[in-house]
């Protein structure tokens, strides 16, 4: 098959590989559609019936990190395609194999003929459109790129009222304009912000198209892109975002204004779930013999019923995190929060991990 060369500039290394395309790039962690090879797997995968496109990377490098989303894009797309294998290799752990294929600076991704173990280097931009321009023309396949879910609530015309003004919400709505260069360079930190609070049900991150729905622009006196807007609660006029542009910008203000606790991470801190004006209550509750604890704990169950809004549910488990305490004994709380970070470590839902560790901050608070 011959190969092409107009829209990528490829060097024929001097191993002697078959054809498969190889991508080593940064991004560490294993999962989706990207296939981790290693020591052991790389011979049977790489080389044989299907073309193989390998990022070597280690988990260390800054470019390998900012790859890494749009290289799973990349999986994803050709996840359904048996001709090609999509794979990574972690330079760290498995030196001798990036040695192999003289492999000197991250990332470096190779792309595999089938059958074959003499590989090109890949020397185009690092987005996934254009990987999968490139694996296409190489495998002479015709995947399409698979567009990543998005966690920001599109706005128009029809639903603005709707989602923004809806007084059980707090919205932050950017207006921006597609051809907009700032607004691009904001995108995926704002991405990210959206999954950082998909979680919490009263904050609402969305956008609207300001250069489509001009008259929605002009009613918020729209004169400038991006322009993002605070919408609290109850608060139809919104207030203009003055803060700054990077992650924790957005996660410090959202939190201070809505009482959430995230962090950059998109996980909820140390602080989530704790009630302060239960903490009396529990260091009483402590503090009591056994006998005295469940008079503590009614008083404790009084208080929560007069919460109100997410403290609500918070109060919840200080009830049935009280209740156990008092049937399982005093290591009940410290033993529960090891277990609890043990699974904490492991890759679960984050659903999961935030009721987790909601429940491991209130414990704390039984253990102190």
């Amino acid at each position: 098959m011959a190969r092409s060369r107009i829209r990528f500039s490829l060097r024929t290394l001097t191993l002697a590989l078959s054809p498969v395309f190889v991508v080593a790039a940064a991004g560490g962690g294993g999962g989706g559609d990207v296939v981790v090879l290693t020591d052991d797997n790389f011979d049977e995968e790489v080389g044989q019936d299907r073309g193989a496109f390998v990022m070597f990377y280690t988990p260390w490098c800054g470019r390998c990190k900012k790859i890494a989303p749009e290289y799973e894009k990349l999986g994803s797309s050709f996840n359904r395609e048996k001709s090609v294998l999509i794979g990574k290799v972690d330079c760290d752990k498995y030196k001798s194999l990036c040695s192999e294929y003289r492999v000197s600076k991250y990332p470096t991704i190779h792309w595999y003929p089938k059958g074959s173990l003499k590989p090109l280097e890949y020397d185009g931009p690092y987005t996934a459109q254009v990987f999968v321009e490139f694996v296409n023309a190489e495998a002479g396949t015709n995947a399409e790129l698979v567009p990543s879910p998005s966690d920001i609530v599109v706005l128009t015309s029809e639903n603005f009222n709707q989602v923004v003004l809806d007084e059980t919400k707090n919205v932050l709505v950017e207006f921006y304009a597609p051809w907009c260069a700032h607004c691009k360079l904001l995108a995926p930190t704002y991405e990210k912000v959206a999954t950082a609070y998909k979680l919490e049900e009263d904050v609402v991150i969305a956008n609207l198209d300001a250069d489509r729905y001009k008259d929605l622009a002009e009613k918020y006196e729209v004169n400038g892109y991006p322009t993002i807007i605070f919408f609290p609660k109850s608060n139809n006029a919104g207030e203009t975002y003055e803060g700054g542009r990077d992650l924790d910008d957005f996660i410090n203000f959202i939190n201070e204004k809505c009482g959430t606790s995230r962090d950059r991470k998109t996980q909820l801190n140390s602080q989530a779930g704790i009630v302060s004006s239960l903490d009396a209550l529990v260091k009483e509750f402590v503090s009591a013999t056994n006998d005295e604890k469940k008079a503590v704990l009614s008083r404790i169950e009084e208080e929560v019923e007069n919460l109100k809004g997410s403290s609500a549910r918070y109060g919840k488990i200080y009830v049935k995190a009280a209740k156990s305490c008092i049937e399982r004994g005093a290591d009940y709380a410290p033993k529960e929060i090891e277990r609890l970070q043990r699974t904490l470590k492991k890759s679960i839902h984050p659903s999961k991990a935030d009721e987790f560790i909601l429940k491991k901050n209130i414990l704390s608070t039984f253990a102190a």
